[in-house]
């Protein structure tokens, strides 16, 4: 590997223009091809400013493997996929090679966990195009001879992967991005943004101000800088990052497969006909809290050999030979990590028309072209084509930009990369950031929390004697299991207290509020006052945006309510959408404890504590209204999403506590249990209840989601979206729709990314999944792909499978859901 070395100072450089219709700032591979892309789409007017070189702070010194196995996301697999093909194709346009060499890739399983995790994501992965293969120890030996296989269960083979030159592809990219008329200015930084009303305008530089209509912020490890000048948060971290480079071995060259061993914290590519060891260490050492040093550009920190001996002599276990030649480098860089290890892509809420594309976690080169390729058309279109959901700028809050919490939470996130990855795993770093006003109750019940978007939320509860906590992370039945059942079997039977306080609440008033809220709801949600509305928001194309709900106070207050990840989508999109109409937002999240109640018997409980007549004739479904409860004074709103007669309390956080021991009191009389986040799961996915950025996303039309019901296309003034959904319904019959699954073998679980199959032909993936208690199996949602009409005469007219693992087990496939389809039990 080549190591650029330092430029040097020179005269200002020239050509600085005073405007551009799009000004991306960072050099690396996401900046070259986030101004690439936008080029090939015709938009041309784009400027490059590198403040440096190209190159300069990751990019140079990536250890350049191209990788397409490993994601469940059928995101981040596309992105790789469309990443290496770029890849393979890129000399022919620009006449400069990339360094891809298609050497193949082998991840290595060497215990029942890994194993397990490496079929389910091969079956997934083989949906989504990638040839990979299972293979032997003994093949394992014969494709990679320097590794030592004694103690391997399995290796997982893609033929067409392998590595390119980071460096080289950057280069490609930018000689691409210059032939359709991007102007790259190296040498010059970007030192601010410049603002009007809520929008970018333009970027400032020291040799003069470029007036724009976007930005684009692609500056790496600097990116969180250059957004909080903005306003703009972007809670990334730089860390020390290790690879070694051996002398020569005999027997090395170009040809060796890249080869993965998580157990051993590393990875093995051939480098310059010796061996290079790449590592990811389970604790990391993040690198300059306070900030990126402005003159770090192509820099080498210095390496801890103390720290990392322990991982170089794991990784060296799997290569016996690496620990009998020399050492020829032991290099250190710094490379960026996020709070939940996904990347930080998208518009940012906080300031129209400002993009973002940073924090990689090291898959920078591997998604590159994808990355460069889903913003370059989001700023294009107006909206992403594929499902961001998982990857928006929009999930993240200013709080995780904190320095301790990005202190504490950067060692978890990159020790994370070779963890297995077990179902249900939460991160464990930088905790309580956010509690319930309830937590300290819920600590007293014997409740095991779990993050929940920084709140500590409630996940199950151990039984009275027993002391919360996972005995140990599995692909089965884990020691809770048995808890979660009898959580699930109260809500379908008797009565659950669920404490929801981390759900995002909005007040929303004005005299103009609920127009607006008309114009962005898919749904009629300014009728009534007392009536609460399900709706979707949509964009102009007729895909999803947001599932929530909207409940009218009064003429002209609404409370908003909607889920912990979409938070300040929500948010965001309210104020854009509204701007200088008489309608004010405020975020009441932290302001309100959230505790439903649900069951058959909520409503002998709710009356046993309130002079309110809760009967079914007085206080009906999807109504609302202020209750006494104790000496509070209680926004109850009778709805359920768990499929079973139920009430959501909204109460001032200070009087939440009294508010709960009332209720625990009372409850005693009619065998109230707490519930939580697992008995959520189930307990919705039986009565196959969305959840955006889960099981229905971005991508998704509202009426393939199955939510046309909630849809009021007659409604006066429209609404955003309607003409596409009018397309869409003119369209015929839909051959895509979200369908519930049921695997009729009680014992299987699944989880997400589980391939569906009609007649054995996969039509598409579970999205997401629980256990079904009441329905006697693993039960998901997924999107099916029929390619001609799809209703229930053609699912009922095939033979459907589901693929777990390495198995196979019938299923049961509907349209409606396969609890209580006629929506008697939430009506009585």
């Amino acid at each position: 590997m080549t190591l650029p070395t330092p430029p040097k100072s020179g005269p200002a450089p020239s050509g600085v223009p005073d405007r551009a219709r799009v000004v991306v700032v960072g050099g690396g591979i996401i900046g070259t091809s986030v101004a690439y892309h936008l080029a090939h789409l015709g938009w041309t007017d784009v400027v490059l400013l590198e403040r440096d070189q190209l190159t300069s702070g990751t990019t140079w010194h990536a250890a350049g493997l191209m990788v397409t196995f490993g994601s469940t996301s059928e995101t981040s697999t596309e992105m790789r996929r469309y990443t290496r093909d770029l890849y393979a194709r890129l000399e022919a346009e620009t006449g400069l090679a990339t360094g891809l060499k298609q050497v193949g890739f082998i991840e290595l399983a060497t215990e029942p966990g890994r194993l397990e995790e490496y079929r389910r994501v091969s079956a997934f992965n083989r949906y989504c195009g990638v040839d990979v293969h299972e293979i032997s120890p003994g093949e394992v030996k014969k494709l990679f001879p320097l590794a030592r296989t004694d103690d391997l269960l399995a290796g997982f083979y893609v033929p067409q992967d392998g590595r390119a030159n980071p460096v080289d592809v950057t280069m490609s990219l930018a000689k691409g991005a210059r032939m359709k008329g991007v102007k790259i200015l190296e040498g010059v930084p970007a030192t601010g943004v410049l603002r009007r009303g809520g929008a970018v305008t333009g970027v400032r530089t020291p040799y003069g101000d470029i007036e724009a209509e976007y930005v684009v912020n692609c500056a790496g490890m600097w990116a969180r800088q250059l957004g909080a000048a903005a306003g703009v948060n972007i809670p990334l971290q730089a860390a020390e990052h290790y690879y070694l480079i051996t002398e020569p071995v005999e027997g090395v060259d170009g040809s060796l497969p890249v080869l993965e061993d998580p157990a051993s914290y590393g990875y093995f590519r051939e480098e310059g006909g010796g061996l290079m060891l790449g590592l990811f260490e389970t604790v990391c050492a993040p690198w300059k809290i306070e900030g990126i040093p402005d003159n770090f550009s192509f820099g080498e920190l210095p390496p801890d050999w103390d720290r990392m001996a322990p991982y170089l002599e794991k990784a060296m276990e799997r290569i016996p030979v690496s620990m009998e030649v020399g050492v020829r480098k032991f290099f250190c860089g710094p490379e960026s990590f996020t709070p939940d290890l996904q990347p930080i892509v998208g518009e940012a809420p906080e300031l129209k028309n400002y993009f973002v594309a940073a924090g990689l976690n090291s898959i920078g080169i591997l998604t590159g072209g994808g990355i460069g390729r889903a913003l370059a058309h989001w700023i294009v279109d107006g909206r992403p084509d594929i499902d961001v959901t998982g990857i928006n700028i929009d999930r993240l809050h200013a709080y995780q930009s904190n320095p301790e919490y990005r202190a504490t939470r950067t060692v978890e996130s990159l020790g994370m990369v070779y963890q297995c990855h077990y179902p249900g795993r939460s991160m464990q770093t930088a905790r309580n950031a956010k509690l319930s006003p309830l937590h300290h109750r819920l600590v007293e019940q014997r409740a095991y929390f779990k993050d929940v978007s920084g709140w500590e939320g409630a996940d199950w509860y151990a039984p009275e004697g027993v002391e919360p906590k996972v005995d140990a992370l599995s692909w089965g039945r884990q020691n809770w299991f048995p808890y979660w059942e009898a959580e699930h079997r109260a809500a379908r039977e008797g009565v659950i207290l669920m404490d929801m306080s981390f759900m995002s609440k909005f007040l929303v008033q004005g005299r103009d509020a609920g127009r607006e809220l008309e114009r962005i709801s898919a749904n009629r949600v300014d009728g009534e006052a007392g009536v609460i509305t399900y709706t979707q928001w949509l964009n102009e194309g007729g895909t999803l945006e947001a599932d929530l709900t909207v409940t009218k106070l009064g003429d002209d207050r609404f409370w908003v309510v909607a889920s912990d990840t979409a938070h300040r989508h929500v948010e965001a999109r309210m104020r854009r959408h509204f701007g200088d109409a008489h309608a004010f937002v405020t975020d009441v999240s932290g302001g309100y404890a959230q505790i439903n109640i649900q069951g058959p018997r909520s409503r002998e409980l709710l009356a046993s504590v309130t002079t309110q007549d809760m009967s079914n004739e007085a206080f009906p479904f999807r109504t609302a209204r202020e209750i006494d409860l104790g000496f509070a004074r209680v926004l109850c709103i009778r709805i359920t999403y768990l499929g079973e007669l139920g009430y959501e309390l909204y109460i001032p956080a200070e009087q939440a506590v009294h508010v709960y021991d009332r209720l625990v009191e009372a409850g005693r009389a009619v065998g109230l249990r707490h519930a939580g986040l697992k008995a959520l799961s189930s307990l919705r996915m039986e009565k196959g209840y969305r959840d955006y950025g889960h099981d229905i996303d971005n991508t998704d039309s509202v009426l393939e989601a199955g939510l046309g019901f909630a849809v009021a296309l007659d409604k006066p003034g429209g609404f955003i979206g309607r003409e596409a959904v009018l397309a869409k319904k003119a369209e015929g019959p839909l051959t895509r729709r979200l369908v519930q699954v049921l695997v009729t073998d009680p014992e299987p679980l699944m989880f997400h990314a589980e391939v569906v199959r009609r007649n054995g032909t996969p039509v598409g993936y579970i999205r997401a999944a629980s256990y079904g208690f009441s329905l006697g199996g693993a039960v998901g949602l997924a999107m099916v792909d029929a390619r001609q009409p799809l209703d229930q005469a053609w699912i009922d007219s095939g033979k459907w499978t589901v693929e777990i693992g390495a198995s196979t087990y019938p299923a049961v496939v509907s349209l409606r859901p396969l609890y209580d389809p006629a929506n008697k039990r939430i009506k009585m």
